[in-house]
């Protein structure tokens, strides 16, 4: 079935919390590096700057995630990105100076994406209630490549109600749950055979009442007579991938569910009360689960969609193992 104009689900993001394009349902792997965490503002600091040795341009953190004072899902890892490079040589030492602390023990462990970027994540999701900090004492700590640590960074967040969002793609159904009881079960579409949606688990990165979406800025078309291009701003719109995969409503697609089944570029369709609601509903972190899909599961790396590596997996991009978090 040919997909009307307003059934697209690729965006460019005009907001503050991703720049540049994103696509639903794209080609590439969506890997975060700086950008996902550059999104929410800059890192807490608990001292200012004030070196004396080792001398040597600086190492800096250029954002944590989450903010503090924020309240997030279960399924929110702490990601933390650094103006230039670690060598690996240097990052245990690295992971050692980020202390974990929780309300109650938590095991986990850093994973690095590149060389940039390091999140830990809880082995399983984080208990709801529990209150995270995290110190990044980095005064002094070397990146492996002559830069050093200046000041230390402090966040405190804590995770909110477990919240929950299970999508099948062959149903045409997304279940909606609170602390384990099902609020609602709402009528979805996802992507086409052509443009299938992410598999996995995916918390949400962020959301806006509005995004512009355009298909030409990701390359999927800029010909105005081709049935795959648009440029549409939308409502209710639950960010889920770097590369561009939201919840949201969509002008093409107002009824959705297997009735209809008109298939996006990645996205999953909403009705509009129900992405409206559904929008009401969900915090950064909260984890939205799609199953059913012919395409692979969300890269990690590609907003915060730690979950899709198993804890062996996990563990093998960390500097220095699993640990439980320090008494808060």
């Amino acid at each position: 079935m040919g997909r009307r104009k307003g059934g697209t689900m690729i965006a460019l993001v005009t907001g503050v919390v991703l720049m540049g394009a994103s696509a639903c349902g794209g080609g590439g792997s969506g890997k975060a590096g700086g950008d996902d965490a550059k999104a929410s503002g800059k890192p807490g600091t608990s001292s200012s700057p004030s070196p004396t040795k080792p001398a040597g341009p600086p190492m800096l953190l250029e954002t944590i995630m989450p903010q503090t004072g924020t309240t997030v899902g279960v399924a929110m890892p702490i990601s933390v990105v650094f103006t230039d490079p670690v060598a690996q040589k240097a990052r245990a030492a690295v992971e050692k100076h980020m202390k974990v602390s929780a309300s109650q023990p938590v095991a986990g462990a850093w994973h690095w994406f590149g060389d940039k970027r390091a999140d830990w994540r809880p082995k399983s999701y984080w208990p709801s209630g529990t209150t995270v900090k995290i110190d990044a004492d980095m005064q002094g700590v070397g990146n492996g490549n002559g830069r050093f640590g200046v000041r230390t960074y402090t966040h405190t967040f804590k995770v909110g109600d477990d919240v929950r969002a299970d999508v099948s793609v062959t149903g045409h159904t997304m279940k909606v749950t609170r602390n384990g009881a099902t609020v609602r079960t709402l009528s979805i579409n996802a992507g086409s055979a052509e443009y299938p949606t992410w598999n996995g688990t995916m918390a949400v990165i962020d959301k806006q009442e509005k995004v512009h979406m355009t298909s030409c800025s990701v390359g999927i078309s800029c010909d105005k007579g081709s049935p795959n291009y648009y440029d549409l701003t939308l409502p209710w719109d639950v960010h889920l991938t770097q590369s561009g995969t939201y919840v949201h409503y969509s002008t093409g697609d107002p009824n959705p569910g297997s009735g209809s089944a008109r298939g996006s570029h990645g996205c999953v369709h909403l009705s509009m009360s129900d992405a409206k609601w559904f929008y009401g509903q969900v915090k950064q972190g909260d984890p939205v689960t799609i199953t059913g899909s012919p395409r692979a599961e969300a890269p990690a790396d590609n907003g915060y969609a730690a979950f899709n590596l198993d804890w062996a997996q996990w563990l093998q991009g960390s500097a220095s193992g699993e640990g439980t978090t320090a008494a808060l």
